[in-house]
């Protein structure tokens, strides 16, 4: 096993396996969130989500 990092068990397991799972988890982030918008304002739940949040403020502020 002396060229392990050469081999595709060594690719698997070495440091830079990761290498660029960052950026693919944060776009698919943006690409759920984006869907979760699109739904709710095609649903036209915006204004009930918006007053629920304002209301939900005004209770904890006590206003």
């Amino acid at each position: 096993m002396t060229h392990l990092p050469h081999t595709l068990a060594g690719r698997t397991r070495g440091a830079g396996r990761d290498r660029g799972a960052g950026f693919v988890e944060y776009a698919g982030l943006m690409i759920l969130i984006a869907g979760i918008f699109v739904l709710i304002n095609g649903l036209g739940l915006a204004g009930q989500i918006s007053g629920a949040i304002g209301d939900a403020v005004d209770k904890v502020t006590g206003g």
